[in-house]
């Protein structure tokens, strides 16, 4: 939830500041598709029993699906923010990768969130001999905030980095595809 608060700045930052919400439309992001299955995998791994299902592939497939959406983040590298949401990335899945396919998460960002740890699969886990420690999910979002969760320094970067691309895409800032009159945005002309 944390990278929905990052874009939902950067709305308002890009409206705030004379951008057009319609240049969203505009923006070329290439290889999207990616970013989506992994994206669409992340979610079934953590919201269903898919995770607990995969038993110890589980951790293999989600760093998987964290390699695809960064590699889909590489390609878009021109894009303002994305260098930040690539760094951010990559110190996640250095984590990730370090800590046997598991986010760790601290004791005390649970506590504050006033959770247990969950029961199967999970992308933040309590573990014991943590490595890359500062890496990990330390902090808490307020509980006060809807759909709180515990974040990285990584989830730091990606939302800063998020908040940049949509608030400079809204200037139209960053590969745009360009308009011909009766072909729809993101068509070819030819």
């Amino acid at each position: 939830m944390f990278i929905l608060y990052a874009v939902l700045a950067g709305l308002v930052i890009g409206l705030l500041t004379g951008g057009s919400a319609a240049r969203l439309g505009e923006l070329h992001f290439r290889w999207a598709a990616l970013v989506a299955v992994g994206m669409a995998v992340q979610l079934l791994l953590f919201s269903t029993t898919l995770g607990d299902a995969l038993g110890p592939w589980a951790p293999l497939v989600y760093v998987v699906s964290n390699l695809a959406v960064l590699a889909a983040v590489w390609r878009n590298l021109a894009i303002p923010g994305l260098p930040i949401v690539l760094v951010g990335g990559a110190t996640n899945l250095l984590a990730i990768v370090a800590n046997g396919g598991y986010m760790p998460v601290s004791p005390g960002a649970l506590a504050a969130m006033g959770r247990v740890p969950r029961e199967g699969y999970t992308n933040s886990r309590l573990m014991d001999g943590v490595v890359l420690g500062p890496l990990t999910d330390l902090f808490a979002m307020p509980t006060w905030v809807p759909a709180a969760n515990v974040f990285s320094v990584g989830d730091i970067l990606i939302g800063v980095g998020a908040c940049i691309a949509v608030a400079a895409a809204m200037h139209g800032r960053g590969p745009h595809t360009k308009r011909h009159p009766g072909v729809p945005v993101g068509a070819s002309p030819h």
